[in-house]
């Protein structure tokens, strides 16, 4: 973590006495939205960058993202005095691709999935030798992400489960291994949208499982396949694994801007989501949950509203209704 600490920052916490008394518990929000770039996706994109060679860092680094791991590599390269080239969906929010570009990087568009994406990357891989920076599927990246955990609970020491948004499975494998060295009965309890939801069934059935198709506003955590090194690591550490639905998230998401006056994104939110909605399933006094990211496209939020609406939620109702 000391290695980290000249290049990112240490997030604060948040936390909201009307959540407290809504789900009978300590709530501490990890406001990773708050982080550089505006995620917290720079941990392990500056901390594999690290381990790079100075011939490597010649050679340039290539990746693919659906948007905050795009900014942390493009930040991270352009500190290291590197280039960086980023694959990313064409249907990636703008405010992605801009704060990206912005960065220094060369932004490809190409297929509609982090998956196609990412296929694409692999085979300008090839062809210049640069090297290749995971947004999840690295023991490096996982271990810079797992430096939230480490933070969180200097921050507070009484946290006895956490809860966090699950894509490819990079930040909870970090975070999972991170907390159980520290504290194997602290419970880590992953999240994902009911929409992109192959880690919940690889976990259910205890075996991998792709999809074929994607479909969920929280863009950030929509991937198809779990992570081959991630899903093992989840196997082993997590405590559980669940789902929650795009109404859900798009309420939570209003929630943050009406009680704590903050701008997250779907995978933001998506821990905030199965707080609610499961907080009578899980006993909990101090309860730690990983807002992982604020990069959201303001275009979106007449849809958001839209959706939270769906779900005939009030600041005040929100777990009632989950």
């Amino acid at each position: 973590m000391n290695a980290l600490s000249p290049f990112v920052h240490r997030t604060p916490i948040f936390t909201s006495e009307t959540t407290n008394r809504i789900v009978g518990k300590k709530v501490y929000f990890k406001m990773e939205n708050q982080q550089k770039t505006g995620a917290f996706k720079i941990r392990g994109a500056t901390y594999k960058i690290m381990q790079l060679k100075r011939e490597e860092l010649m050679k340039g680094v290539i990746t693919a993202s659906a948007g905050n791991h795009a900014q942390g590599v493009a930040h991270a390269a352009k500190k290291a005095g590197t280039t960086a080239t980023i694959f990313m969906p064409v249907h990636t929010p703008h405010a992605k691709i801009d704060a990206t570009r912005n960065y220094g990087a060369k932004v490809v568009l190409t297929g509609e999935s982090f998956q196609e994406a990412y296929e694409a990357s692999l085979e300008l891989q090839k062809e210049t030798g640069a090297a290749y920076i995971h947004p999840f599927d690295d023991y490096d990246v996982m271990a810079g992400q797992g430096t939230i955990a480490l933070e969180l609970l200097r921050q507070e020491d009484r946290i006895d489960t956490i809860f966090v948004p699950i894509g490819g499975g990079g930040l909870i494998s970090g975070i999972a291994v991170a907390v159980k060295t520290i504290n194997p009965h602290i419970k880590v309890i992953g999240v994902q949208a009911n929409g992109a939801a192959p880690v919940y069934d690889s976990f259910q059935k205890k075996k991998p499982t792709n999809w074929d198709r994607v479909s969920t506003i929280a863009e950030g955590i929509a991937v198809k396949q779990p992570g081959k090194s991630t899903l093992p690591i989840i196997m082993k550490y997590v405590d559980d694994v669940v789902t929650v639905t795009d109404e859900q998230i798009a309420a939570s998401i209003l929630y943050m801007l009406e009680r704590g006056k903050t701008l997250i994104e779907g995978a933001g939110a998506a821990s905030i989501a199965a707080l609610f909605a499961y907080h009578h399933h899980f006993k909990s006094k101090h309860c730690g949950l990983i807002v992982s990211g604020g990069n959201i496209d303001l275009d979106e939020m007449s849809h958001i509203q839209k959706l939270a609406a769906m779900n005939h939620v009030g600041s005040e109702s929100i777990a009632m209704n989950s």
